[in-house]
């Protein structure tokens, strides 16, 4: 992301700028440094399910996420919640498995997000396909506390990119890089899609093998946080 360099000052200005609660408490706490080695990485796989693409006028239905401390997933540590104020039913119940019942009996955004913040304490946010996670989050942090979220992030998408490098033609083959194609051609099983948890999870997953590929072809290159940053 070409903004990736301007993190720390970005999140300086976002400090200065937001009002207290969960997002400035993030902002104001530690961060893992970009020499920190990816097996001591503390990492937080999200994943968000929305109403749409566009972060100006679409909404968030569920969140889900699990830590990754390492190589390991720490399932003790997953959460996630169901959005009431999200509207648009109908269609959550055929893609995203969400029912009239499931998201009335939900949480607003502003909890589930104040949730989120708290387990992304201390973390570098991974995620496949991030800039739909970063920009939810990011215009619903505005809406609540006044600022964006800049933060760290891991990409997966960018990482299969990374490791398919010449073999993959983006003109034949466009749905190579989607979270399932790519845990696929790790033998990762299965999973129903679109449930913010379960690909919370597949995400985790898949960052884990493919931090072993990359390792396994060029481990001098694969071996801190700064080698693995969107």
């Amino acid at each position: 992301m070409p903004w990736r360099r301007g993190v720390p000052a970005r999140r300086e200005r976002a400090l200065r700028r937001c009002a207290p609660g969960p997002l400035h408490d993030l902002l104001d706490g530690p961060v893992p440094a970009r020499d920190t080695p990816l097996d001591e990485l503390p990492l937080l796989a999200v994943d968000i399910e929305t109403t749409g693409l566009d972060a100006r006028h679409d909404r968030v239905l569920s969140v889900g996420w699990v830590p990754v401390d390492g190589g390991r997933v720490v399932l003790a540590g997953a959460g996630g919640g169901i959005v009431s104020d999200a509207g648009e039913v109908g269609r959550s119940a055929t893609v995203h498995g969400l029912t009239d019942d499931a998201l009335v009996g939900g949480a607003p955004l502003e909890t589930v997000l104040a949730a989120l913040l708290g387990a992304l304490a201390g973390r570098v946010l991974l995620a496949h396909f991030a800039r739909i996670e970063t920009g939810f989050l990011g215009a619903a942090c505005e809406r609540f506390w006044g600022a964006d979220l800049p933060v760290e992030v891991v990409d997966t998408f960018e990482l299969e990119r990374r490791a398919l490098g010449g073999g993959w033609d983006a003109a034949s083959d466009p749905a190579a890089l989607r979270l399932w194609a790519a845990r696929a051609r790790y033998g990762l099983p299965v999973y129903r899609a679109h449930e913010a948890l379960t690909d919370a999870l597949a995400c985790a997953e898949l960052y884990l093998a493919q931090r072993a590929a990359l390792a396994a072809a060029s481990p001098e290159t694969t071996t801190t946080l700064r080698h693995v940053v969107a």
